[in-house]
């Protein structure tokens, strides 16, 4: 397959391109970052450095490709995405309305949509012991971000392709994927990278900072899993939303602990309850993934978040050096 993956330089984009050179296939990348910002080396066939808020952008990108992997978005962690609202909003329906129109324009046989667990209604998800979230949860809708609701409303833009246009499309509902060459500093990192550089950054028996009271939940889903997860419903001829990730529930203060063991530091937790927090607990229901692709997560949190501290605390040590 002719495969594109846009958003190709961020963290899961830029992994899931190796991941599909890796499996045969002919892949290019376009991002609106140049290609040095990558942290990831990519090993694809081309890279084009462009911004698909420009429709003409979208019908190059798309050329002679059999496979679209739509992952380009304006996005970060939770402290980007409970400040800025109509940035998000304003670019990713951009993003995906003129990707839908250019994928149709120029005959794309399977376009796949990084859809996100925040499309979930808040009061879900308003106590830590949070029930697991089934993909018929969505609606009646009430995420708790802009972010959420945009991607819901994206959600619905490629069922309507579908229906009106015979668009073969995949629809994954990420739930807080990490791993080694992420996102871990400037504001748009996400939780288990923010706390691994806090973590790398603190002297052995100092503090590290948790927002929130740390007793707020999530499940995190590794990196390898992730791709094996998305590349089977690419394959796979289910076309509805599918939940991507752990049902495994794990507080932040205990998502801490595990990287604070791995450094091998004595710090103290002290908390920051101003600090924007998110949902108090978030869980993904892996039911129908399990019956429709036969795919549960493989690696456990103590090996992934070991191979991802690792990669962070190297990139700390490296910025320390240069200081």
């Amino acid at each position: 397959m002719r495969c594109l993956v846009t958003g190709g330089c961020g963290f899961i984009g830029s992994h899931l391109a190796n991941y599909l050179k890796r499996k045969g296939h002919w892949v290019r990348v376009v991002d609106i970052k140049p290609v040095e910002e990558c942290y990831l080396p990519l090993q694809v066939d081309e890279v084009l450095r462009m911004d698909l808020r420009i429709y003409e952008n979208c019908l190059k990108a798309t050329e002679g490709i059999d496979w679209v992997f739509n992952l380009a978005a304006n996005m970060g962690g939770i402290g980007f995405i409970t400040s800025v609202a109509a940035e998000i909003m304003h670019d990713n329906a951009l993003i995906n309305i003129y990707m839908l129109e250019a994928c149709r324009q120029n005959n794309v046989k399977r376009i796949f949509f990084s859809s996100s667990a925040c499309i979930y209604p808040a009061y879900r998800q308003d106590q830590p012991l949070v029930e697991p979230l089934k993909e018929e949860y969505a609606v009646p809708a009430m995420p708790d971000s802009y972010y959420g609701w945009e991607k819901l409303f994206a959600e619905k833009l490629y069922e309507a392709y579908e229906k009106d246009y015979g668009m073969e499309v995949r629809i994954a509902r990420l739930h807080n994927i990490y791993g080694p060459y992420c996102t871990y500093k400037g504001g748009r990192e996400k939780a288990p990278a923010a706390l691994c550089r806090k973590v790398a950054e603190a002297p052995d028996g100092g503090t590290i900072e948790i927002w929130g009271d740390g007793k707020q939940t999530r499940s995190f889903l590794y990196i390898d899993d992730c791709l094996d997860a998305i590349y089977r419903l690419m394959q796979s001829d289910y076309s509805k939303p599918l939940n991507i990730g752990s049902d495994e529930l794990i507080s932040i203060d205990e998502l801490t602990d595990i990287i604070i063991d791995i450094s091998g530091k004595k710090l103290r937790k002290v908390y920051d309850p101003t600090k924007p927090q998110g949902v108090r607990g978030r869980n993904a229901d892996l039911t129908l993934i399990e019956n429709v692709l036969g795919w549960r997560p493989k690696t456990s949190y103590r090996e992934g978040l070991e191979k991802t501290y690792r990669w962070v605390e190297q990139m700390v040590k490296k910025e320390g050096s240069t200081h």
